[in-house]
């Protein structure tokens, strides 16, 4: 994140994280997975670099790669790609989206994004010099809700783009039909340029389904579409991303992108190609799993006195912390800080995904939260060691 002044601060993440370790406590703040993603996909990489596949990969990533992201729109929503033209390799999704708001807005534009938003949006909105506009989701009725009327005031002649989240970091919501088509038509009215981090596209439950903006009527025009392979396959470290969508928006990504990453991890782009083409019962077995542990996080957090929303999707359950805060504690914030010194247990205040002073960050003021990317022992420890609260 980038303070007022225009500087990098450390991350909540980096922060929070560093607590935890120095305290021994159980970290479900940062959402990284502590086990390994499957082993085939692994060795393909280590075959890859035995047989000196270590060097530079093509600017827009390999052929291979391209045509499997692709052919995995294609598979899974219906949208049609040149593999040549409309897809680019990035070095993560967190590259991808610097570089196309750096390449496609700057001073005098706007950005509208969801509020709650991941940190990175806002720095690389920053980065780019243009303005930041948020609307936000509101806590109503079960669910993270996006603010309609919010929504419309937010839009205006400066509004170069939208940065949608969905599934959405931090909430775990998964955008409904309706919303979908609400940012379409204010992203037409205004004839702004929507990007989309989907990066937990994958990873949602129950009845939720996810649906790309640009597959919505009148949409694939002005969308740029990004994701990753990171959350999909729990191998974060390879920052193997992706962005596609028209080949004129994504030829003006890359030229930012050759001078950021130049290109992505060679080694790593095969073995993601194929993870895409033969990955599918990996990609269930992660969400089952991650669908139980879901309901061991949301149970503990329960039985331990929080309020707690189920998500629809990502890594993610968001709590109220009221019950346990005070003169001392006076908001999550305090209490995310102060639960690894006493509980052992490390979290993550939704205020840090908020701009100082908004409506959001004061009505998310108590909330924090708790990520079940984690394995089951982790949990199981988090969760006893939560049950603390309720004697304090």
């Amino acid at each position: 994140m980038l303070n007022q002044a225009g500087n990098a601060q450390p991350t909540i993440f980096a922060e929070m994280s560093a607590l935890a370790m120095r305290t021994d406590s159980a970290n479900l703040g940062q959402g990284f997975p502590d086990e390994d993603g499957p082993e085939w996909i692994r060795e393909l990489a280590v075959d890859a670099i035995r047989a000196g596949v270590n060097q530079y990969a093509p600017g827009r990533g390999t052929a291979e790669l391209r045509h499997a992201i692709a052919a995995h729109q294609a598979k899974h929503y219906g949208i049609t790609l040149d593999p040549d033209r409309e897809v680019l390799v990035t070095t993560g999704a967190t590259e991808a989206i610097a570089a196309a708001l750096i390449a496609l807005t700057g001073p005098g534009d706007e950005v509208v994004t969801l509020e709650p938003f991941y940190d990175s949006h806002a720095a690389s909105i920053a980065m780019a010099g243009a303005t930041h506009v948020t609307v936000p989701l509101l806590a109503r009725d079960g669910r993270f809700q996006l603010d309609l009327q919010a929504l419309e005031s937010a839009i205006s002649d400066r509004t170069k783009a939208i940065l949608v989240n969905t599934p959405h970091n931090p909430t775990g919501t998964v955008l409904t039909e309706a919303e979908l088509d609400a940012i379409a038509a204010a992203a037409q009215r205004a004839d702004a340029i929507v990007i989309t981090d989907e990066v937990y596209e994958h990873l949602v439950f129950d009845e939720a389904r996810h649906q790309p903006l640009a597959s919505r009527p009148g949409m694939a025009e002005r969308t740029l579409t990004i994701s990753s392979s990171g959350k999909t396959f729990s191998i974060t470290g390879w920052k193997i991303g992706w962005l596609t969508g028209p080949a004129e928006l994504v030829d003006a990504v890359l030229a930012v992108k050759q001078f950021l990453t130049f290109t992505s991890g060679a080694p790593f782009q095969g073995a993601i190609a194929q993870a895409l083409i033969d990955g599918d019962t990996d990609i269930r077995e992660l969400r089952e799993t991650l669908a139980r542990r879901r309901e061991v996080l949301i149970a503990g957090l329960s039985s331990a006195g929080f309020e707690t929303f189920r998500p629809d999707g990502t890594y993610f359950v968001c709590a109220d912390a009221t019950p346990f805060l005070s003169s001392e504690l006076p908001d999550g914030a305090a209490f995310a800080r102060w639960l690894p010194e006493n509980i052992g247990v490390a979290c993550v205040p939704l205020s840090a995904f908020c701009a100082e002073g908004s409506p959001a960050a004061a009505e998310f003021a108590n909330w924090v939260r708790f990520t079940f990317v984690k394995r089951d022992d982790t949990l199981h420890t988090a969760i006893e060691r939560l049950q603390k609260l309720r004697a304090n």
